[in-house]
């Protein structure tokens, strides 16, 4: 099982931080969000990820060209330039890193990483600035026992981000920005099967819209409900939150 995640895009709204480098690697306890992302897949045995890179990516390619070093004890020899890195845990994971575009869409990236998928019937997809306490083996099972296309994580949030509407656990409507009220709303964690990529159009795409709300007309979209804890880090009041929950000791995401 392959995980895609979402990270080219420009993150405008956490431009103090953002303007330096992409979200993805804005920093949660020191690490980048995008590890703690990586994080909460693997401790369910997903270990094998596509990171869709657009904007500054080669700033996400080069912490993991440097991963080991980064994440390890070093020695330096500085009369002849001989490094020694001292080995420690590191993740058994393997991270390809796709060039998506610049300006190209969140579903016009997904389309472009077909032929990284294309031996795969299933696979998983997220965003690079989101995490929760989610159970990644039981929404696996869920997806598994439908037999629909897609399935999206809901979670229940304020009215600024996109609408669910369920008939049981089979998503009916789904509103990109509603006015006004609550409900469930999409949680950015996906499974969805390769199917899927027929839904969008191209690299003007964006997924939360058309192929979202085709998916879900055409009855291919389920909603698996998740009660827990919830959190996207879209400005800097909410890195800070992140941030105070990881230095309390408490964060309710790490799950390793």
């Amino acid at each position: 099982m392959k995980a895609v995640i979402l990270a080219g895009g420009l993150g405008t709204r956490l431009s103090e931080e953002t303007v330096l480098r992409p979200k993805p690697m804005v920093e949660i306890g020191g690490k980048p969000i995008l590890w703690h992302i990586m994080q909460i897949h693997a401790v369910y045995g997903v270990t094998e990820f596509i990171i869709a890179l657009g904007y500054k990516g080669e700033m996400i390619k080069e912490y993991f060209l440097n991963f080991f070093a980064i994440n390890n004890d070093l020695s330096v020899d500085l009369s002849t330039g001989k490094t020694t890195i001292h080995d420690g845990n590191q993740p058994k994971w393997t991270v390809h890193l796709a060039d998506t575009g610049q300006t190209t869409q969140t579903g016009g990236r997904v389309r472009r990483l077909k032929k990284w998928l294309e031996n795969d019937e299933t696979f998983m997809l997220t965003y690079g600035d989101g995490v929760a306490d989610l159970n990644i083996s039981k929404l696996l099972e869920f997806h598994r026992s439908h037999g629909k296309i897609a399935t999206m994580t809901s979670v229940r949030s304020p009215a600024r981000f996109g609408r669910i509407g369920f008939d049981g656990d089979r998503v009916t409507e789904f509103f990109e920005k509603p006015e006004s009220g609550e409900g469930w709303i999409n949680g950015g964690f996906f499974v969805l099967n390769t199917k899927a990529l027929d839904y969008i159009d191209g690299d003007h795409t964006a997924w939360e819209r058309e192929p979202v709300e085709r998916l879900a007309h055409a009855g291919e979209m389920v909603g698996y409900k998740h009660y827990g804890f919830w959190s996207c880090m879209d400005t800097l009041k909410e890195k800070s939150y992140l941030e105070e929950l990881w230095n309390s000791g408490k964060a309710p995401w790490k799950l390793w």
